[in-house]
Parts: structure tokens; sequence; C-alpha cells
């Protein structure tokens, strides 16, 4: 092989790193206007602050000491391991596969890795910090130490390095185009985008778009009972993502479901914002988006009173609806269900390492007052609280392995984001996240009423799930104890997206409910663990016979959809959640 030749691989393999890492340095950047990371200057300080702290103080050795005897004795356990032929690598998906644990280099590399990876996160235990502090000082060494593992470079990645003599290089091309691919997109890709069209290969549930504004659609269902519940239920679900993770396939659709129950559904179905629409406020999202819907279903039902349900966010913004139209002393819901979400955000989880004051502050200046929040920014940084499973792992899948992502129904959904207004994202991240004023009665207004939960005085369902990363599964409960109505709590197996869409048809998983035919909630959450069992399958099937009652009698289905005034407009699922983050509607 000539020099030149040689000369020129060298070159080319120089260049793939080096695009690697501009696109990290990219993404980095990105975070200075994403939606919930610092900026680089406030990471800075963060990490200044963090790394200060293991410095001596006046009183002792301080962090410093501690963090070097344990990393002395991870070493020396290191190597009683290796000389084993054993490892803690093993235990970790990154590293278990054969070109890891074959190799003693590479199995010595990964675990290396991983005992200075634990000797520094344990470290912090011991370092002068304030709790806040240090729970956001953990974060981001978790985030830098997930950025640097081993496996997220070609050098030290025995399985990339092998499919690239395997393949001749054409893997390292292939990575190369699917990384140029992603730099145009401005995300890393984590499905097959091209592989799902909305309206045929999802969300196919068959229905009506009955009413429009510029906020959101409102789509009716075709029963499929000949007889339903004289009561309808209206969907409220989250405005950062899109309505059809609950009308995915026939076979794990909530809404289908419902519908087959005996149900009338309606959906509201959000509008993807772009420029023109970047005045909205939390307050038009109460006002023209959930109270408007709530208004037109029983209009078009002909009914007193309806069901609701709200969903993350959409749960949220349910909740404050609900409380101003109970205070105007309108009794319009029967009851309300509340799948993951937050009220009460005094516990909020990782999410909570991004936010303070100056960086709420700083989105405040930017786009209070009108602009828009992009759709790709928060995905990534949600994304970023399970950084190993939703970027690094793809990073090197898709770059250095040159695989192409599968093609997989809930991912296209996760990466098919929705942008925000500017007024009212800020209002909500600093009313929540950063003050949790939900909570504290007349601390807020809301369409000119004075916000108070025990307003919500209805019957609730609130589901929570167990291993739920954005909304944990404690904050849910104490969100639910601050309602004012009686609450029938359940908690499920699995996480924020798949413990809801647990179809019942599938009896999968379990959950956990009160043993006690009423069901009340506890003084704490530790009394109520003390007073559950478990019940395998879904929880869906509970929900539903929880939810007849106040469905009312049975008459025959609805099979004309909308009425005279609201005219069907086009069928489901309407051309609002096909808006792409990048062209609006």
């Amino acid at each position: 092989m000539s020099d030149t030749h040689n000369h020129t691989q060298t070159a080319d393999f120089q260049k793939f790193i080096a695009d690697i890492q501009q696109a990290g340095q990219q993404w980095v950047h990105s975070l200075g206007g994403a939606p919930l990371p610092t900026n680089s200057a406030e990471l800075q300080a963060a990490w200044l602050k963090a790394i200060g702290a293991f410095a001596p103080s006046a009183g002792g050795t301080g962090g410093i000491t501690e963090m070097q005897a344990h990393w002395n004795a991870e070493q020396q356990k290191l190597m009683a391991q290796f000389a084993y032929g054993s490892g803690v690598s093993a235990q970790d998906k990154r590293f278990q596969g054969t070109d890891w644990q074959s190799a003693a280099q590479y199995r010595l590399l990964a675990d290396a890795y991983l005992a200075t990876s634990q000797s520094l996160l344990q470290s912090l235990d011991s370092v002068n910090l304030q709790p806040a502090e240090k729970k956001r000082a953990r974060f981001f060494l978790k985030q830098y130490l997930d950025a640097i593992a081993p496996s997220n470079f070609l050098a030290t990645n025995p399985e990339a390095i092998r499919l690239a003599v395997e393949t001749k290089g054409e893997s390292l091309r292939i990575g190369a185009e699917n990384f140029t691919g992603d730099i145009a997109k401005g995300h890393v890709s984590i499905t097959d985008e091209t592989a799902f069209d909305v309206g045929k290969d999802i969300a196919v549930s068959p229905g009506k778009v009955i009413f429009e504004n510029d906020l959101f659609q409102l789509i009716q269902y075709q029963p499929s009972t000949d007889q339903v519940y004289v009561r309808p239920m209206l969907f409220v679900p989250p405005c950062i993502n899109k309505f059809y993770i609950l009308d995915m396939t026939p076979e794990n659709s909530l809404i289908r479901y419902l519908v087959s129950e005996g149900h009338t559904v309606f959906v509201m179905s959000w509008r993807n914002v772009d420029a023109s629409l970047g005045h909205l406020t939390w307050d038009d999202y109460i006002a023209s988006g959930v109270v408007k819907a709530i208004d037109l279903v029983r209009v078009v039902t002909n009914v007193e009173k309806i069901n609701t349900l709200g969903f993350c966010v959409g749960g949220t913004l349910l909740a404050c609806a609900l409380a101003v139209l109970r205070r105007m002393k309108h009794d319009v819901v029967e009851s309300a269900t509340f799948l993951t979400t937050f009220v009460d955000f005094t516990d909020v989880g990782d999410i909570d390492a991004y936010i303070d004051e100056n960086f709420v502050a700083t989105r405040e200046r930017e786009v209070g007052h009108g602009g828009v929040v992009k759709g790709a920014d928060l995905a990534f940084a949600f994304s970023s609280l399970r950084a190993n499973d939703l970027i690094w792992s793809y990073v090197v899948s898709n770059y250095l392995k040159g695989s192409k992502p599968p093609a997989f129904d809930l991912l296209y959904w996760n990466a098919d984001s929705t942008n925000l207004p500017g007024p009212w994202y800020c209002w909500y991240v600093r009313n929540t996240y950063l003050e949790n004023n939900l909570v504290k009665p007349d601390r807020l207004t809301v369409c000119n009423v004075p916000l108070d939960m025990s307003y919500v005085d209805m019957p609730s369902f609130v589901f929570a799930a167990k291993e739920d990363h954005i909304v944990p599964w404690r904050s849910a409960y104490a969100s639910a104890a601050s309602f004012g109505g009686d609450v029938e709590f359940t908690l499920g197996a699995s996480g924020h997206i798949a413990g809801v869409v647990n179809p019942a048809s599938k009896n999968k998983r379990s959950f956990w409910q009160h043993k006690s035919s009423s069901a009340a909630l506890e003084t704490t959450v530790e009394e109520w663990l003390e007073k559950v069992e478990e019940v395998p399958g879904s929880w869906w099937v509970k929900w539903v016979d929880w939810l007849a009652p106040y469905g009312g009698r049975l008459i025959s289905a609805r099979n004309v959809l909308g009425n005279s005034e609201f005219k069907p407009i086009e069928d489901a699922p309407g051309r609002y959640v096909r808006a792409k983050t990048d062209d609006g509607c």
C-alpha cells in the first residue's frame, strides 16, 4: 500500500472524527438556546463551582482526599478482576459484546472507564455543595462521563473497528452519510423517519375533524358499538408532543379501545406553532384550547357534563382549566383522568438540574414576549435525560457502525416533535419547575380567575408509571393529593410512555392499586404503598371499569359525527398533526 494511499486514509479518518467532534460542538452550542439546558457560560460556572467543592477547606483536606482514596481502591479492585478475567463492564450493555469482553485490552479499558466514573460520581457525596447544587453537579458530571465513554469513539470501540475492517470501510462511509444527513435535519436519527405515514400507518382510527381554530383541531371518532354512554370523553394530549401516541396502531390505541368500550371519544390535536402564533400564552391554551373544547363537546353531543382525560402536560392544562371552571361555578365535567401528570412540581427528577432563576430569566428575555421554542430543542433536552439510550447509542450505531435506525412507531412519535410559543413556555417553566406555584392556592390567576387546585373536586382517576423519569410517580401522587375530590390512584409498571400504552389485549405487565374499595389516598406515599396490591395485566381494564358509572345511561350510537353547526371538515387525524416543526401549519 502506497504512502499516498495511507495518507489519504489517515486524512479521511481524521476528517470523520473531526466531523463527529464538530457535531458534538453544534449540539452543545444548541443547548444555549434550548428550552431546558443552560448556556455554555452557565455550564462553565456550574462546573467551576463543582470542581471547587473538591478543594481542601480550612477545616480539613476536603473531598479530594476521599475521591483519591476511593479511586485507588477501585483501581486495585480493577487489577484483581483483570487478573481473574472478570470485570464490571460485562454488566453494562455498552460493553457486553464479544469484541469487548474477549479482548483483554478493551475489557480493561471499559472496566477502567466504569471504575473511574463510579469514583467520580461517588466522590460528589462528600463535596461541599448544597443539595440542589450537588444534584446539578452530579447530573452534568454524568452527562460528561456518558459522552466520553470509550464506546463513543471509533479508535476505542472494537465493534466499530471490526465492522470497518470487515466491510473494507463501507460502514464508515455509510456512517458519514448518516452523520451528514442528521446534521442537515438537526438531530440524531433514532428511527427510520420514512417508514411511517401519519393517517396511513399510524393514527388510523376512523373519525372526523369537526372544528378548528388557530390553536387546535377537535376530532370526533366513529363509534364501533351499537350503543354508547350518553356522556362523551374528551382527551387533552400534551402540546409538546402529538396526540397520536394514544392512537399508534389498532392494537395499542387507547382511543380505539375506549371507543370499543362504548364511549364517544373526542381528541384535541394541537397546532404545531409557527412564528405567527409565537404570542400565545398559557391563558390562551386554557380559554381558547381546553375550555373551548369542553364547550364544543357538550354542544355537539347535547349533554350538560362530559368526562375528560389529560396526558402529561395535557393533564396540567386540564387541571388548570377544571380549577378555573369550578371556581366560576361551571359544573360541566363529570370526571377527570390524569395520566403521568404534574401539578405539584416539588420533585421533578433530573430535569431540575437544568432550571434555575438565571436560565428562566434569560428565556423570558429571549422569547417571553413573543417567539417560538423549537421542538427539536425540546426533544434534545428530554433525550439528554437518558443520554445513553436516546443519544449516544444512536451515535455509535448510526455513525461509527454505519447502521440504519430501525422502523419503530414509538420512536417515530418521539422524534416527531412540536414547537411551542415563547410566552406559554416561559409562564410554564417559571410557575411549575422553578416556583411550583400551581399548588399554592391563589398565588396565580389563570383567565382572570384565582387558581386553586382544590377546586378540581370531581372524581379523578390518576395514573402514574413506576419507572417514569419525566414525571416521577411520587410527584404524580403528590399532585393527586392537591385535588379536592375523590381520587383513585393507580401505579403502573414501566416508564412515561410504555406505562401508559399498555394494551388490554396483550395483558402484559401489572399495576398496583389500593386494597380498599374506597381507594382513598393515604397521608403519605409510604402509607399508600403499605396498603396496595399488585394486579397482573393492563391498567386499561381497571380504568374503563372505573369510568363506566360516570358515562351515564346507554343511548344509540352517535353515527353522525358533528352536528348542523359543526360539520366534518376533514378525516381524522387531520392536517395539524401532520405539520412538522420546520413548516408549521
